[in-house]
């Protein structure tokens, strides 16, 4: 269990008032997500698969949905094809694996992306309040889904269909929109959560550049641009009116963002791989009918030889090397080193999530730098001491457990800086243990 997990895991063990409590302060853009998995735990106990389970699934419904917006727009192999390409490109499968909500968003950006297809073809009432609806939880999961409203806007622009399914689209829009609104608002104040993002690097660019690159040489592809609906509006409804937008504006819209503030994350924008999987499957039936041969032979093997090339790939990623950390493996540590400390610190405060989803590995040692519980403080972390109340508490403890990160220690806080300070100039280090992303030091009072 790696540390965005450890969030979830200890966010969705409290009450469903809790919950509410901590988003009005922090990680308001997980808190619909936080809820489904407090009822999925209270239903189904607590365990690493219940955590990741709901990821899995989701992942198979987005699968299932891009094959049937493929069907729809391309007929029933490019669909199949678009449904298997998604199911094996590597960022997904990660995300398929991990307790966060970005499985869910891509899920509910799949089913968005359909029913949209199903209003321009046949635009029903019930059809576009649906829309509405898995827009709308799609941006309380997640807001940065909007991004793929903002590419169904391009759509729409392109196959300018009749006023009543423009009306109908700009409706649904603007009641998602408002919907999301307060969560949009409450997040703006909490943006100090998404400090630690990095700039934009230049092998996130590339790897954007090559994938919109792709998705734009596939629009050559004459199914792409040939509408297989005769009920489309004015025949412009065509696989790549709907792939290339969701493949390239929320990832070019999220960079030009993260110029001014680094935002740029690929889970934030993965269903824009939804885009690249639709042409792909269309690509895989055009390859097909130039060897002249079906595409129910060429799939199954097309599926063999990208997971036999991805296997490097798709092993690493179900290791534990794969995470930055791992939450257990640092508790275990503790509980074995606790038993002579009265204390314990940690450096920075975040790492407290070691402490939160397995406190039973803590027992008989004082939060000597905490003053408020993250429960009643309504915040992930709890909110510590000030520097000085923190030095005192150090010097009245003989032995302390510290919980870090491994390599050199860079604190970002005045707090951070009296623990490390008090630690070095008042105790000497007995004991060291660095696994899996967690350094664990016991640290004995100088005599």
């Amino acid at each position: 269990m790696w540390r965005d997990e450890a969030a979830t895991w200890q966010a969705s063990h409290r009450s469903l008032a809790e919950i509410g409590h901590m988003v009005g302060q922090a990680d308001v853009v997980h808190g619909l997500y936080y809820a489904v998995m407090h009822a999925v735990f209270a239903l189904f106990g607590d365990s690493l698969v219940t955590l990741r389970l709901p990821s899995v699934l989701a992942t198979a419904v987005a699968c299932g949905l891009t094959a049937l917006v493929g069907a729809r727009l391309s007929g029933r192999w490019a669909g199949m094809g678009a449904g298997l390409a998604l199911a094996v490109v590597p960022a997904v499968q990660e995300y398929a694996q991990d307790g966060r909500s970005y499985a869910l968003v891509l899920a509910f950006v799949v089913l968005a992306t359909w029913l949209l297809v199903s209003c321009l073809e046949r635009p029903a009432g019930w059809r576009w309040v649906g829309y509405a609806g898995a827009v709308l939880i799609g941006a309380w999961l997640n807001w940065f889904s909007l991004f793929a409203l903002l590419a169904h806007g391009v759509t729409v622009a392109y196959v300018r269909p009749d006023r009543a399914r423009r009306v109908g689209w700009v409706l649904a829009a603007s009641a998602a929109v408002g919907g999301a609104l307060p969560v949009i608002l409450t997040s703006r104040g909490q943006v100090s959560l998404v400090s630690w993002i990095k700039p934009l690097s230049w092998s996130a660019v590339i790897g954007m550049l090559i994938t919109v690159a792709i998705s734009a040489l596939c629009v050559l592809l004459p199914r792409a641009r040939v509408s297989q609906n005769m009920q489309a509006p004015r025949g412009r409804l065509n696989l790549a009116a709907v792939a290339l937008p969701l493949c390239a504006v929320p990832q070019i819209s999220l960079a030009l963002i993260s110029l001014v503030k680094p935002l740029y994350i690929t889970r934030y924008v993965l269903f824009a791989y939804v885009g690249l999987a639709l042409f792909i499957g269309v690509l895989l039936v055009a390859i097909a009918a130039c060897l002249r041969t079906h595409a129910r032979i060429l799939l199954p093997a097309a599926a063999v030889l990208a997971l036999l090339a991805l296997l490097p790939i798709e092993l690493r990623l179900r290791t534990v090397q794969s995470r930055v950390d791992d939450v257990l493996t640092a508790a275990a540590i503790v509980d074995r080193v606790r038993s002579a400390a009265d204390g314990v610190l940690f450096i920075p405060a975040a790492r407290r999530d070691t402490a939160l989803v397995s406190p039973h590995a803590f027992a008989g040692l004082r939060d000597l730098a905490l003053a408020q519980g993250p429960i009643e403080s309504g915040t992930l972390k709890g909110i510590e001491a000030e520097p000085q109340a923190i030095e005192r508490a150090i010097l009245h403890a003989r032995r302390i457990v510290l919980v870090t990160d491994p390599g050199p220690r860079h604190a970002d806080s005045a707090r951070d800086l009296a623990k490390q300070r008090v630690l070095e100039e008042h105790f000497v280090r007995c004991s060291d243990s660095v696994e899996r992303g967690r350094r664990i030091s016991v640290y004995e009072r100088r005599r």
